[in-house]
């Protein structure tokens, strides 16, 4: 790899919102390609609504300029089969982990498969995410598919505060539960 040349990352997002400030972050280091799969967001209006967000924030943001946005799968199912038993698990526990580890899987799987360098995701940009399991699981599939992972805190140096301003000001559609209908309750 020449000297300037950027590193190729996979970033796994999960809305517009949470992209924002990565993507701030990001795209000064690597060629950024976004791979959106969420297939803990129950409701296909909702689903659509997110990633159609994605897309015109990327085609919007001058930072994001060429960055591609690349549509998952979108099959609930896969969701439901890891939350199963786990329906009434509190926030923040191990049905968030485990959805955690499915969308991570999947990026890594993806990476290793399209000749990415580095994968990540903007899940730790949440105070409602725990960031020290995101890269736990990160750091563990990295080992597993030998893709490079990157570590990340984004809600760290007013990560999260740059987020909720970037957000006003692209008008971008900030939802106020993560997508699975237990964290909607």
């Amino acid at each position: 790899m020449e000297q300037n040349e950027k590193k190729k990352m996979l970033l796994h997002a999960c809305c517009a919102p949470c992209s924002s400030h990565c993507l701030t972050v990001l795209c000064e280091e690597f060629e950024v390609h976004i791979l959106y799969y969420n297939p803990n967001i129950t409701e296909p209006a909702e689903y659509e609504k997110r990633v159609a967000e994605l897309y015109r924030f990327t085609e919007e943001a001058p930072f994001a300029k060429g960055v591609s946005v690349i549509p998952g799968r979108y099959d609930p199912q896969e969701f439901y089969e890891i939350a199963k038993g786990l329906e009434d698990v509190p926030e923040r526990g191990e049905r968030c982990y485990k959805c955690y580890e499915l969308r991570l899987r999947e990026t890594a799987r993806y990476a290793k498969e399209h000749g990415y360098d580095i994968f990540t995701t903007t899940l730790s940009i949440s105070p409602h995410k725990n960031a020290a399991w995101i890269n736990e699981i990160g750091e563990r599939l990295s080992d597993e598919y030998g893709v490079d992972y990157l570590y990340s805190d984004f809600k760290k140096k007013d990560g999260y505060k740059h987020s909720i301003e970037l957000s006003k000001e692209y008008h971008l559609y900030r939802q106020d539960f993560c997508g699975c209908e237990y964290s909607r309750r």
